[in-house]
């Protein structure tokens, strides 16, 4: 029988999402796993797959749009119904169709959604001590917005703060924006923040105000670890990367510093046994950081194989629901574009980030005489809330010896 299909819940913290791209068209047929539509998270792309066989019966939620989660978006038919089982559904559902997938452009479609969905001009309440009631929908949109709730009236039941009420708030107050304060002779482009980019926004700003950083660092030689790559790339089918290496080498660490492989909680420190690393990959859209699962299980083929494709489909925003989520630790490297060193920024609720500079050849001290080698500088910023200054100095010691002398990847010894 007709049935319909609703938004999903991408991410544990999601509210809502976008409805990026509808793959099969009103009338067509799909399979079970066959993806239906693309949705846009806060941080990737992601594709809807079906859950049975069916036929698209039709859309009710346009390209482009922002949906609640659990708010219905197509209709989905079985072989031999059509209009009638559509129009009987959606009217015991109280749910209306949209006529087509694009009906306006984007920018447009928010434009008018603002118009529509927004009550009379906003009332601020600048002096009442009263609790503030708000819906977690409007509570992000106001962070994101920069509206501040406690000078917003609510127009839902009780008084409750809603996600109009903010839209309202938008519009009715006056624009701070920089551009409407700099008179410049120099012609810029506005482009509009992307979802994406609003969330990196939001969520790095978090970290730094909230997370207590601290940074150790740590000047590599770097000669043997090249070096073995190199011997590993003339037997490999699948080419090892340097990426691959520093992987297997962060979770040979956590195996000898067990403790280091936790994540903050409110309540709770979580530890793991497994090690999942995060990985940041530079897209069109902004940052992503897909996560490999269990690397210190993987042989180094299978690590190469599995990296090359996962970060293939972070470019091209590709990604699963659940391969954009956990970890205890990230890895990033700007060593591709002679970055010597960096500081980054931890992305909670992870314990740690691991930033890679680029390989230079530098002089080195080796048994009292002044040599060349080629140095990688290492930079682990660390949460002090989970990991202490000890802990997390042991952690990076048993990572530099493990990359100083990388035999043991063939060996297979600890």
């Amino acid at each position: 029988m007709a049935q319909l299909m609703r938004m999903p819940a991408l991410l544990a913290d999601a509210t809502e999402a976008i409805l990026a791209k509808w793959i099969i068209k009103e009338g067509e047929a799909f399979k079970a796993g066959q993806p239906i539509a693309e949705v846009e998270t806060e941080k990737a792309l992601v594709e809807v797959p079906a859950e049975s066989d069916g036929i698209l019966g039709k859309y009710l939620v346009i390209e482009g749009k922002h949906t609640e989660v659990g708010q219905p978006i197509a209709v989905l038919l079985l072989p031999g119904e059509g209009a009638a089982e559509i129009e009987k559904l959606l009217a015991d559902q109280g749910t209306v169709a949209v006529p087509a997938v694009k009906t306006e452009a984007p920018a447009e479609q928010a434009k008018e959604e603002v118009q529509v969905s927004a009550p009379a001009p906003v009332q601020l309440n600048e002096n009442s001590s009263d609790r503030i009631f708000v819906s977690p929908i409007a509570r992000k949109l106001a962070r994101e917005e920069g509206v501040d709730i406690s000078r917003v009236r609510g127009s839902g039941p009780g008084g409750r703060i809603v996600k109009a009420d903010i839209y309202a708030a938008k519009q009715s107050s006056p624009s701070t924006s920089i551009a409407q304060h700099v008179v410049s002779k120099n012609p810029a482009e506005a482009v509009p923040h992307s979802r994406m980019r609003k969330a990196i926004a939001r969520r790095l700003t978090e970290s730094k105000q909230n997370v207590p950083h601290f940074y150790l660092s740590a000047s590599l030689i770097a000669d043997e670890f090249l070096n073995l790559r190199k011997q590993l790339n003339e037997w490999s089918t699948n080419k090892v990367s340097v990426t691959d290496l520093i992987l297997k080498t962060v979770a040979a660490a956590y195996a000898d510093v067990p403790k280091a492989n936790c994540i903050w909680g409110e309540e709770a420190i979580q530890y793991f046994n497994n090690v999942d690393i995060a990985v940041a990959v530079a897209s069109e859209n902004g940052l992503i950081t897909p996560v490999v699962r269990n690397v210190e299980s993987l042989r180094l083929d299978a690590l190469a194989a599995q990296t090359s494709d996962l970060f293939g489909r972070a470019r091209d925003g590709k990604l699963k629901q659940d391969e954009i989520q956990g970890g205890t630790i990230s890895v990033t490297n700007l060593g591709m574009y002679g970055t010597d060193e960096f500081y980054a920024i931890i992305n909670p609720p992870q314990s740690m980030i691991l930033a890679v500079g680029a390989a230079k050849k530098k002089p080195v001290v080796k048994d009292d005489q002044l040599a060349i080698a080629t140095v990688i500088n290492f930079t682990l910023s660390v949460d002090h809330r989970s990991v202490d200054g000890a802990l997390a100095a042991e952690w990076l010691n048993s990572f530099s010896k493990r990359f100083e002398n990388p035999m043991w990847m063939v060996l297979g010894e600890k």
